[in-house]
Order: structure tokens, then sequence, then C-alpha cells
């Protein structure tokens, strides 16, 4: 018997669009003959199911089920393609807990973790991850031009605490650009945080569970024309992705090495991919992403890709993971 599979999308955050367009790459690439598959639209104003024809029908949330003519629609798993709040910050994840509702994605707390980068840091950091120099502000705290230039140097990053795709993100190369890069970060979240630029080859690795391990993907070269991988250069073309990447083999296998202790340490399950800068053949962690874009186009895809992972056999491996997990 076919199971019923809620494919989640949308969201609350900036990245609502994005997220439509993977939760619907992901509707089409699952197998219809082995999964009955329903857009579930996660909105600020509504949560609704569609059908082919895009007609609308209420979840109720009681259960997260919907009436479809005289049938009751329940599901047996979640597929979260939602990015940012609230399907990767571990407020939906937590709902799906409570219900008992299987779902596609890493624990509530671990996704909660890795989408607030400062307490992510922390953590990888207690383990002999190296990162970035960075400091920490609350919106409303006394901002010290010479003390965070001190600390951090210049140029540097100021980004939101809690974004995701780039969204909010600056590089400051004057004392005089950091402010406007604050207010541009608090626009996206209260909390920002303030990084040391690491001159080296950024690159981008996914690492996902497969067939019942812990699998790191092809690594991605990222080369983009822009100062710094920005929302432009993710989604309008403005970078050239490269897998797998341009390095040399000792710096492939410290990647790796590096990617797959930070999964673990983290405690993560499902999908990841997450940022290095390599700096003289050391891995410096950036963050984690732990919804990634999954349009064919995206990263973690052309990586699956590479490893030899078409999107249907990615995407049934998430859903089946997530059924017969204890």
């Amino acid at each position: 018997m076919k199971k019923n599979i809620a494919i989640v999308m949308g969201g609350y955050s900036s990245e609502v669009n994005i997220s439509l367009t993977s939760g619907n790459v992901v509707y089409k690439h699952l197998d219809k003959e082995k999964y009955n598959p329903f857009r579930v639209h996660i909105l600020k104003e509504k949560w609704v199911a569609l059908d082919d024809a895009n007609n609308e029908y209420s979840i109720n949330k009681n259960d997260f089920s919907f009436i479809l003519g005289d049938h009751k629609i329940t599901f047996s798993c979640v597929f979260n393609a939602i990015h940012g709040a609230p399907g990767e910050n571990g407020m939906l994840l937590a709902y799906f807990n409570l219900i008992g509702l299987k779902h596609t994605s890493a624990p509530f707390y671990q996704m909660a973790l890795t989408f607030n980068k400062r307490d992510t840091l922390s953590v990888v950091k207690e383990y002999g991850i190296k990162t970035a120099v960075s400091i920490y502000l609350n919106k409303g705290d006394i901002i010290d031009l010479d003390i965070i230039i001190d600390k951090v140097g210049l140029p540097c990053f100021v980004k939101p605490n809690n974004a995701g795709s780039s969204y909010g993100i600056s590089k400051a190369h004057t004392k005089e650009e950091i402010l406007p890069a604050i207010e541009k970060a608090y626009k996206e979240d209260s909390e920002i945080l303030i990084e040391s630029f690491l001159d080296g080859t950024e690159v981008s690795v996914g690492v996902i569970q497969y067939k019942g391990e812990t699998k790191v993907l092809p690594i991605t070269e990222i080369v983009t024309e822009n100062d710094f991988f920005d929302y432009e250069a993710k989604y309008e073309g403005k970078s050239e992705e490269i897998t797998p990447a341009r390095i040399t083999e000792e710096e492939k296998i410290k990647v790796e090495k590096t990617a797959k202790k930070v999964y673990a340490v983290l405690n993560m399950s499902g999908f990841s991919r997450s940022e290095y800068i390599l700096v003289n053949c050391e891995p410096y962690f950036l963050e984690m992403n732990t919804v990634p874009g999954l349009t064919e186009e995206s990263i973690l895809p052309q990586q699956a890709q590479a490893a030899g992972i078409s999107l249907k056999e990615l995407f049934e491996n998430a859903i089946e993971t997530s059924l017969n997990a204890l």
C-alpha cells in the first residue's frame, strides 16, 4: 500500500520562494508508484495541502491531516523542504515530534542548534574544529567599532545569526562600512555575528545518511564573481560551482574528515551542507545548512549526481531512512 508523504514547503522567512521551488522539485521526482506525495504549504497566513490542480485543503493542526472528498488524509512521513523558519530552526519539527509524525530532518534540537550560527560554532570549537574569529551582538548592544576591528580585523563579514541563503550578509572592507552592514543584518535578525575574513578556497560539503551510513558527498568548490558567495551569487548565476573541487588530495581528505566529524559531534541526521574555507591546507568551518536547496541546480543535488545518486534516489532514501528510524 502506497504511503502518504507530506512535502512541507514555504515557511515564514525571506526564503519562502526558494523553499517553494525546492518542494516542487521533490514532488516532481518522488516515485508516484511507491508514494502518494502531497505538497503542503506552511505559510504565516495558512497551512494548506494542494492537489494536482492546486486546489487548497486546510490542514488540521491537531494531527496534521486534511479532508479530501470523503476521506481523511493522514501522513506516514513529512519531507521537510522549508528553508529558514519554521522548518530549519526546529519549531515545526518539535510539533511533529509532539504528534508522533516522522520527518526527514534531524531532531528538533539539532535543527535549532545548527540554525544558530553562534551556538553551532561554540560547540564545534570544543572538538578542535577551526573557525574564524568572531564577535556576537544583540540588537541594542553598544557598538564599539575599534574593539570590533581590533578583534576581527578588516575586511570582516557581518551576518544575521539566524538566517539563510545569505540574506542580510555584508562584507565590510572599511570601518565606515561596518555600521551599515550591522543595520542590514539586524533587518533579518536581532542577533548578529561579525567574523574575520578567511583568505582561501571556499568549498561546500554535503554530508547525508545514505543506506544506513554517514556519507560525505563529492566536494564543491565555490568561485564567485562577486565579493563573496552572496544571494546574487547563489541564485542569480554570479558564481561557478565546481564539483569535484579543484583541491589537492590532502585537502580533500582533511575536509572530508572534518565534515564527517562535525556531522557527528552535532548529532546530525538527514541532509546537511556545510561551508568551509581552506587556508594553508586547513579547513575552517563557517556554518551548516540542514535544509539545503533541492533544485536540480542546487549544490547538494549536484554533489549527489557526482556520487551517482539521482534525485529520485536521494529523496526516496531520505523518506525510507525516516520511516525505518526507531
